[in-house]
């Protein structure tokens, strides 16, 4: 369990309180906190850093300022709902892809349980839900985001639905978290990876999202759909920072994509 002393500089990060109680009013507030304030990116990917599966994801990003992928963020999520005194599961999911379902561990979320009910929480995905939602529950359950609902559960898996398409499959057994070593082994080096398509970092806002996307910056402001392609370095620098709080050293390495390759879609 994270130490106190971080968990209180984990809620500054995210502008959050520390909650009186570990019940699901303040798992909400957490969680939406933590979705606007924290971007899903694939920076280290191509910066050449390494992903860690271990309390170093707390340390990028509360002392680092940074985001991540689901593998990052979910579980250092995880470990301060933990440190709060939540009940909490990691679980596996898979997307549903142009091609079809991806790998059975190719997601990662989390399962919180507050008064015997459970609920998914995912801080770490393109098109995620700013709250928990009930688990499983079939009714639409509204959210900023959109209107999410869960299909029926199938041999102990759940496809979660948002505004009626799927996103992903969720395997309710509870999993460890080098369980996912090997996947994050494969979305690190394979050149079909889709965290190597693209150099993205995304965050959504109260108006809409703001993507950055190699030098192009997409602003989804009240509906309407901004973008600009960025003129030089420093342009893209000032953009990290303006809209997502990060301090880079460099900018990453753009990647060369395979000729029909969709990458991954943050808008």
């Amino acid at each position: 369990m994270i130490p106190d002393v971080l968990v209180t500089a984990y809620l500054a990060r995210i502008g959050a309180s520390r909650p009186a109680a570990a019940d699901l009013a303040a798992l909400a507030e957490l969680t939406e906190r933590h979705v606007l304030t924290v971007p899903f990116e694939n920076l280290d990917y191509h910066l050449g850093q390494e992903i860690h599966l271990d309390e170093r994801i707390v340390d990028k990003i509360v002392h680092q300022g940074r985001g991540g992928g689901c593998y990052e963020v979910n579980p250092a999520f995880g470990m301060l709902l933990e440190a709060l005194g939540y009940q909490v599961d990691i679980l596996a999911a898979r997307v549903h892809r142009p091609g079809g379902l991806g790998a059975p561990l190719g997601h990662l979320v989390l399962r919180v349980t507050v008064d015997e009910a459970a609920y998914l929480v995912d801080v770490g995905f393109r098109r995620n839900a700013r709250r928990p939602l009930l688990l499983g529950a079939g009714e639409v359950q509204y959210d900023p985001q959109g209107a999410y609902h869960f299909g029926a559960e199938r041999q102990g898996e759940h496809d979660l639905f948002l505004d009626g398409a799927p996103l992903y499959r969720v395997d309710v057994r509870a999993r460890e978290l080098g369980e996912f070593r090997p996947s994050l082994w494969w979305f690190r080096t394979c050149p079909d990876s889709p965290f190597l398509q693209d150099v993205f970092c995304s965050l959504p806002t109260v108006e809409g999202r703001v993507t950055l996307k190699g030098n192009v910056l997409t602003r989804r402001v009240h509906g309407e759909l901004l973008q600009e392609e960025l003129a030089d370095d420093n342009a893209v620098f000032d953009a990290y920072h303006k809209y997502f709080g990060l301090a880079l050293d460099r900018l990453p390495d753009e990647p060369v994509r395979p000729e029909g390759s969709p990458g991954v879609a943050v808008e």
